[in-house]
């Protein structure tokens, strides 16, 4: 697996894929979700992505968790071969193994939990990360979160609205933790978002970006879909960068 991780194409950069003037929409590829139950059963991981990158997603997130999502790793390796885009693997993420088969499949970046890992093991996940050639995609649902996820210097902050522990949504979350990301870290508002008001919303506490799940997988247009939420204008947000660790 590590010679595999080794010779994959290097990945596209997820963090530069999220620049420009508008809210990029980082767009997930899953069949079903432990809160909402089916979404898209049948779900084509390939034929979804090409149609999200169609509508203008900058990004796609695969989630490759079996048992409670149904997603595969051949979903991942099916839509880094089909997209010219970064491609994020979504999935709780314990062990280097797992970013090796990452890297392997072809994505560009990794999701890592903070509410999921001990502080320790989140900064060795995130160092062998960057030494395999992933960016990661650190999430915090709280204020103290996101000073962990800074302190292993994150590619990309993510705020989840969603608590884990309950799987209640309140985007009021990302309102009170968007604003606290320094400005050079690219940060993205996660759960929740299903509509141009929703990314208004989050475009207004500083979202660089929002990534949209549920919405997208239960669309019969999720290119149009895409294309109605892409365009709200970034509003940028006023803490300055610091230096990683």
């Amino acid at each position: 697996m590590a010679r595999a991780a080794a010779e994959a194409r290097p990945g596209l950069s997820f963090a530069t894929a999220l620049a420009g003037g508008s809210v990029a929409i980082v767009a997930e590829v899953k069949r079903r979700s432990p809160s909402e139950g089916d979404l898209r059963p049948d779900l084509d991981a390939e034929s979804r992505a090409r149609a999200y990158v169609a509508g203008g997603a900058r990004a796609v997130s695969v989630v490759t968790d079996e048992a409670f999502f149904g997603g595969t790793l051949a979903d991942l390796t099916a839509v880094a071969r089909a997209v010219r885009v970064p491609v994020l693997r979504k999935d709780f993420i314990v062990d280097e193994l797992q970013l090796l088969e990452a890297r392997a499949a072809g994505a560009s970046a990794v999701l890592l939990i903070v509410r999921a890992l001990e502080t320790q093991r989140l900064r060795d996940l995130a160092r062998a990360a960057r030494e395999v050639g992933l960016e990661t995609l650190v999430e915090a649902h709280s204020e103290t979160e996101l000073e962990q996820a800074l302190g292993v210097g994150a590619s990309v902050v993510g705020v989840n609205s969603r608590d884990l522990d309950t799987l209640a949504v309140d985007l009021a979350v990302a309102e009170r933790v968007l604003p606290l990301v320094p400005a050079g870290v690219p940060a993205v508002a996660e759960s929740g978002v299903r509509s141009v008001a929703d990314v208004e919303r989050l475009a207004r506490a500083g979202a660089d970006a929002v990534l949209v799940g549920s919405a997208l997988s239960r669309a019969d247009d999720p290119a149009g879909v895409v294309r109605a939420l892409a365009g709200v204008p970034r509003r940028g947000r006023a803490v300055p960068a610091v230096e990683g660790p």
